[in-house]
């Protein structure tokens, strides 16, 4: 018979047969927000989750939801049990793979990653390549994020990590940088500034900047470190995505600021560090705190960083007092675009 602990007296009881799936019912409408949504991916219905979820309160003598109508919010006591019980539901949903793997079966699967644009075209892609060698039988769907979509779907489990780059840490995030970029200004080839070393921030102000929509952290850091030095500046042009970018400035519309991730060396631009004003930029594994990862994530993320395991105690962890921690809109300052959130 299995057993489960009274809260009030510490003594084992008996445990209900149906605690797992308590637990699923639990875990599913935490991730979604919803019972509806959680009762639609468990194949079962809305009032059978319902119930589950109020004979797991009864049983643990705590309100986990607080509800308001068809909304549910986690108290902060169903926050704690919910570090507890999602760790061990995706235990058991690894279990399959985990037991071929050590069966010596090839891997098998599916492996879900969140990143933005240019991380994937310009960080990711060569280890993709790599994954798809190595692990052909598993189907690996990169999701094409922002860093709020990207968080959104790290908490709903519906991706096992994201990469990117972060400044702040959200509480229930971990974030283990693994590469490093420099920051650089880019012109076009005929440009006063091309190719003087070293370039001062004075003269870069004097040039038009061409940088990625204003809500990313780039436009963020640069207006920072213009005003921690008392210089103006002028943006002439906003544009997503760094080729984008890259395309205007070899045009003669004005410099920019990026993150030496986006250059291979070929495009027809002048490249200049400015590491003396502006900080280096790390991007990395990011995940839920707790996350237990299938060995796809595993097989993907040590060919990333073969010490990735070792390495996991140096992650970067959120101490925020709120569950989403960082800034208010629960990015954390990321940003999956590979725009530099100074998500580092």
């Amino acid at each position: 018979m299995q057993q489960k602990i009274d809260m009030s007296t510490g003594r084992s009881q008996p445990c209900p047969p149906n605690r797992l799936r308590q637990l699923r019912a639990f875990c599913e409408s935490a991730q979604a927000g919803s019972i509806s949504k959680a009762a639609e991916r468990l194949c079962v219905s809305q009032p059978s989750v319902s119930q589950l979820i109020k004979s797991l309160e009864a049983d643990l003598d705590i309100t986990l939801f607080e509800r308001r109508g068809p909304r549910i919010s986690l108290t902060e006591a169903g926050r704690l049990f919910l570090e507890s019980a999602l760790p061990i539901i995706e235990a058991m949903n690894n279990l399959p793979a985990q037991f071929r793997e050590r069966l010596g079966e090839a891997a098998s699967g599916a492996l879900n990653i969140a990143a933005g644009e240019s991380t994937i075209l310009y960080l990711l892609a060569d280890y993709v390549k790599r994954f798809n060698d190595e692990y052909p039988r598993v189907n690996l769907h990169l999701h094409n994020v922002t860093g709020r979509d990207g968080l959104a779907l790290l908490r709903a489990g519906d991706v096992d990590f994201a990469i990117g780059s972060m400044i702040d840490v959200p509480q229930d995030i971990v974030y283990l940088p693994v590469f490093n970029y420099q920051p650089m200004l880019i012109t076009a080839l005929d440009h006063p500034l091309a190719n003087k070393d070293p370039v001062a921030l004075e003269d870069v102000s004097q040039c038009g900047l061409i940088l990625p929509p204003r809500h990313l952290s780039t436009w963020h850091i640069v207006d920072l470190v213009f005003r921690k030095h008392g210089l103006d500046y002028q943006v002439v042009l906003e544009a997503g995505g760094w080729e984008v970018i890259k395309k205007f400035v070899a045009l003669g519309l004005g410099v920019s600021i990026v993150t030496s991730i986006c250059l291979s060396g070929d495009e027809p631009l002048a490249a200049m560090s400015l590491s003396e004003y502006f900080p280096e930029r790390t991007y990395g594994v990011v995940m839920r705190k707790h996350k237990q990862l299938s060995p796809q994530a595993l097989g993907f993320l040590k060919l990333m960083e073969p010490e990735f395991l070792q390495r996991m105690p140096q992650a970067k962890s959120g101490t925020g007092s709120s569950r989403r921690g960082g800034r208010s809109d629960g990015t954390g300052g990321m940003d999956f675009m590979g725009d530099d959130e100074s998500l580092s």
